[in-house]
């Protein structure tokens, strides 16, 4: 029994002393941290397998993200516009339309609102591969008595990039290659602010490729082919081609740009051309030609100076010369423009600014109808306290230049969102 005490007292000797000295160890040793750090290493861990059991996945695996924003805007004009909610150009000279009742107006919609999908974590052929879908309700109304809250569904982008280490390659409807830049705006959020007024912006179904130096300031040359287009509306549901389509070839796109910086203080300056062709009577084309310069500049974090110019011909589908193509004798309408927008970002979720855009077609080329020198001033306030939440306001005067004279209306658009 002795010997069988003896024993005991012997193996329980390294516990007790282990614990002796655990109880004795500064709480700031390295042995404590080491345990710390572990723990934490466990908890990061713990977190990171819920997430990835969270995240959505399509089919085969891929990460699908849902984003958006859901967005009301109150809207007030003080004259007739070609489209109230979002107006590019003052629509008439007359001081009453044929009702007799008064040109101001006033109202409220949801149409702007924006919903995305975007999947990623696709390699294939050694790149990267991404696909991004975007819609809005800006399609249009049903006829009907609801009328703008029964809108229509429309496809703004539809995708898919490829990225390998200098090059890229986009398939899909995007943003034109010669007009990348885009002016800040939540009342003209479906048809970008300045449209019509010098902003280039329609989204194209094309086949793009991108080659960029690794340098910190990098260079970058984009080639596009890009379909045919006019700025004519189709059926209701089946489409017949137009006379871009008629003309048997693609329209093609280049730009050359320097890009640097990343995030709210990257920066961009860059120049590109687009020639594209429409058919006419016998063998013969015309020609729709643009040269178009483009920069973006963040001046530090809180100050960002972006604007568009381009001079060319027949650039209607591109959404230049007001949205003409061809004008006397059915020739191309040659237009020049640009637009210009300061924006400052003080802190606290403000940002304020302003902005001027021009497009003139030459008025010797227009029919006695059309529209001449489009002039657009804005002004925006938007705040976003967190979460996604905005409010914002911006005021706009809109100047249309006719053969009987020029007519100017106000736009006031007040609104809230939320982006998720």
């Amino acid at each position: 029994m002795r010997h069988l005490l003896r024993i005991c007292v012997l193996a329980a000797f390294p516990l007790i002393l282990a614990d002796r000295l655990a109880a004795q160890e500064p709480p700031d040793s390295l042995a404590a941290r080491v345990r710390r750090a572990e723990a934490a290493i466990e908890r990061l861990q713990t977190q990171l397998a819920e997430q990835s059991q969270a995240a959505v996945r399509s089919r085969s695996r891929n990460r699908v993200e849902l984003s958006g924003l859901i967005l009301l805007n109150g809207f007030y004009n003080s004259g007739k516009t070609n489209n109230s909610d979002i107006p590019v150009y003052a629509d008439t000279l007359a001081p009453a339309d044929a009702t007799g009742l008064p040109t101001r107006n006033l109202g409220m919609a949801a149409r702007q609102t924006r919903l995305g999908l975007t999947v990623s974590d696709v390699r294939a052929l050694g790149a990267v591969v991404t696909g991004q879908v975007q819609v809005d309700f800006f399609g249009g109304q049903q006829p009907s008595s609801g009328g703008r809250t029964f809108p229509l569904l429309r496809l703004r982008v539809a995708s898919v990039r490829a990225d390998w280490a200098h090059i890229g390659l986009l398939v899909g409807q995007d943003a034109l290659v010669v007009a990348p830049v885009s002016p800040v705006s939540f009342a003209s959020f479906s048809t970008p602010l300045f449209a019509s007024s010098g902003n280039l912006w329609f989204r194209t179904p094309q086949v793009r490729v991108t080659a960029e130096t690794s340098w910190s300031a990098h260079l970058g040359i984009q080639a596009a082919a890009l379909a045919p287009l006019q700025p004519l509306a189709q059926g209701a549901l089946l489409t017949q081609p137009d006379s871009a389509e008629r003309s048997g070839r693609p329209s093609f796109e280049g730009r050359l740009y320097l890009a640097w910086g990343g995030g709210e203080t990257s920066s961009e300056i860059g120049v590109g051309g687009h020639v594209g062709w429409l058919a006419t009577t016998g063998d013969s084309a015309l020609q729709s030609r643009l040269v178009a310069a483009d920069a973006r500049l963040a001046i530090g974090p809180h100050l960002v100076i972006a604007g568009e110019a381009f001079t060319g011909q027949a650039l209607g589908s591109l959404g230049g010369a007001v949205g003409q193509n061809l004008g006397q004798g059915h020739l191309p309408v040659r237009s020049r423009g640009g637009w210009l927008q300061v924006d400052v970002r003080p802190g606290a979720g403000w940002q304020f600014g302003g902005g001027y855009g021009v497009d003139d077609p030459n008025t010797a080329d227009l029919p006695i109808t059309g529209r001449g020198r489009n002039v657009t001033y804005a002004g925006h306030l938007i705040w976003r306290p967190d979460g996604g939440v905005m409010f914002g306001m911006e005021f706009r005067r809109i100047a249309t230049t006719y053969a009987p004279g020029t007519l100017a209306v106000n736009h006031v658009n007040a609104y809230a969102g939320l982006a998720f």
